[in-house]
């Protein structure tokens, strides 16, 4: 068992997942410094995609799949995505189609979905016709969570998402308006996004926005505005990812955003919500950069980490952090005790190395 006095440095160092992972000495000083009393830390493990690890169990392939009304479509078509991230979704593309899918879902035991879909050229997802599918799938499924990336909304459609049911509202969250322009092609001011937020959390939904760090072709520009406009509604928490360059065309490359820079913005975002959940979403890019990332997040502080690097488990083990496991999408970690979650219960099982 180790304590808050042992040198961080030394215990990632000597974990064979991070072999190879330069983190950097003085980061790692401050994340040590300012480490008292962590909260617990649950690792999430959302059947988005395929995940396996030697440190943690599996979950299961359907215990919280991923769901798409528009198939593969999007009219944005954004320079970091290029729709490439709806492909592997399941598509339901009608509100039968829908209601079929949530009922094999829901028999077949799994927890809930993640729901989203393409958007149109103003950054809005079609949920409209889809609302009375919802609300009879949650009327049907009482337990069944939904959590619903909301796109841009008005008051009529953040009130519409609320009716229908939907547990959790999600929304990225950009804060410059060249990265609308450039990245997300988008005609809308950055203020549209901070109206979004306010018109969601004034239904009482669960919201959790998301904050793309890297979204201007690898680096941090609007991040700290966002977090700015985030701060005012409250959320329930708050999803960090971060762009991942494979996606992006050659002609408009991404870079790797600095896994230093990341760190940095763990603090700064810990500073700048106090008190709410901050998670480490699913999207980030892959290899030692994933990682360097990891490994920053668990020693940032940060309440939820979704498909882990390997070696993360054994560092928050190692620096004394409560681990939890769920098989649910990171924005369940909103303030819920996890034995709420449905689903079987996951022991974490930390496997040594060396």
């Amino acid at each position: 068992m180790t304590s808050m006095g042992d040198d961080w440095l030394g215990l990632a160092r000597g974990i064979e997942g991070l072999e190879g992972v330069g983190l950097d000495a003085g980061l790692v000083r401050r994340f040590q410094s300012a480490g008292a009393a962590l909260p617990p830390l649950t690792f999430h493990l959302p059947a988005f995609k395929h995940y396996s690890s030697p440190e943690l169990p599996s979950c299961g392939g359907s215990a919280w799949p991923a769901v798409s009304i528009t198939g593969a479509e999007c009219a944005l078509n954004c320079d970091h995505c290029r729709a490439e991230i709806l492909k592997p979704m399941l598509p339901a593309t009608t509100p039968e189609a829908l209601w079929q899918t949530a009922n094999r879902l829901a028999e077949r035991g799994a927890g809930g979905m993640l729901l989203t879909g393409g958007s149109d050229r103003r950054n809005e997802v079609g949920y409209g016709p889809f609302l009375a599918t919802l609300r009879r799938i949650k009327d049907r499924f009482p337990h069944f969570r939904i959590a619903a990336h909301a796109g841009l909304v008005d008051r009529s459609a953040a009130r519409g998402l609320a009716d229908s049911g939907v547990d959790i509202a999600m929304l990225d969250v950009i804060g410059a308006q060249d990265t609308l322009a450039r990245v997300y092609h988008l005609k809308r001011p950055v203020a549209d996004f901070e109206a979004s937020l306010a018109h969601l959390a004034a239904t009482g939904m669960r919201v959790v926005p998301h904050v793309v760090l890297g979204l201007h072709y690898g680096q941090l520009l609007g991040e700290w505005r966002a977090l700015e406009m985030i701060a005012p509604c409250a959320p329930a928490a708050v999803v960090l990812v971060v762009v991942m360059p494979f996606y992006a065309s050659p002609a408009r490359p991404f870079a790797v955003p600095s896994g230093r820079e990341v760190g940095h913005f763990f603090l700064d975002a810990r500073r700048a919500l106090p008190g709410i959940p901050l998670q480490l979403g699913c999207a980030r890019p892959a290899g030692r950069a994933k990682a360097e990332i990891d490994a920053y997040g668990v020693m940032a502080g940060l309440g939820g980490i979704a498909h882990p690097a390997e070696g993360a488990v054994e560092l928050a083990r190692k620096i004394g952090r409560e681990l939890r496991l769920s098989p649910g999408c990171c924005s369940l970690g909103a303030g819920e005790p996890l034995d709420a979650v449905p689903g079987r219960p996951f022991p974490v099982k930390v496997v040594a190395h060396g």
